[in-house]
């Protein structure tokens, strides 16, 4: 005779999670070893593709790859690139912009006054953080050794990104959190209160701009919770 069986299992969907400005996959080790110990597959792709246009590409093939709708997050600059892309299953924001069609970043709140007096310019037209501003600007909620870590991983980030123009508002079709940083210093937290409107749900952090090093665990919890689904029960003979 037939039975049912649960297992307990929990079947996760794929996590994206893409990076802001200056920063690199590295800097999503944390949050990722937490999910990868859930057993949920993880895929951080490199932005720096010349243009939002560019960095949405590389994010769509990644998604275009999943078995499954993935949950994309999105931080800062990367909330401009995973508003442009499609299928995805929910959307995250964290300390993010959320553009409608015609918008940039840069019209958002973008060129805030704190991270541009943290910025050096090199003779190319690139930009790199202050290692002694980055600090207080991104990290100011950090540990030192969590700090210094992410200071180092900080890389060289090329012009014109912040002023691509969304052709796609992915956030007016699919589920979506805003993760509000209260404590950011570099995206003023008015800013991201009112972008957060655009979403489904907005969850407050107190945080800085980078709580994927201060509270990766906090991260980890909610991404989870959105990519799992429990198993059914099925049939054993």
């Amino acid at each position: 005779m037939g039975r049912h069986m649960l297992t307990g299992m929990t079947s996760y969907r794929d996590v994206i999670l893409v990076h802001g400005m200056w920063h690199q996959p590295a800097h999503w080790s944390l949050v990722q070893q937490l999910l990868a110990a859930r057993g949920v597959t993880v895929i951080t792709p490199t932005l720096h593709r010349g243009s939002l246009d560019a960095d949405i590409h590389v994010v769509q093939q990644r998604i275009d790859a999943c078995a499954r709708p993935p949950v994309i997050l999105g931080h800062s600059y990367g909330g401009s690139v995973i508003s442009g892309v499609e299928s995805a299953h929910h959307l995250v924001y964290v300390a993010a912009f959320v553009p409608d069609v015609g918008e940039s970043s840069a019209a958002l709140g973008g060129s805030e006054p704190l991270v541009n007096a943290a910025l050096v310019r090199n003779a190319d037209g690139s930009t790199f953080v202050n290692p002694v501003k980055a600090r207080s600007l991104l990290f100011a909620d950090c540990d030192d050794a969590g700090a210094d870590w992410a200071i180092v991983l900080l890389r060289n980030q090329a012009p014109g990104h912040g002023r691509g123009v969304a052709r796609l508002a992915a956030w007016r079709s699919v589920e979506s959190t805003y993760v509000l940083c209260a404590q950011d210093r570099a995206l003023d937290p008015r800013v991201q209160a009112s972008m957060s409107l655009r979403c489904t749900d907005v969850v407050r952090l107190d945080s800085s701009h980078s709580p994927f090093v201060s509270r990766p665990e906090v991260l980890a919890d909610l991404l989870a919770a959105m990519a799992g689904e429990r198993a059914t029960a099925t049939p054993s003979y």
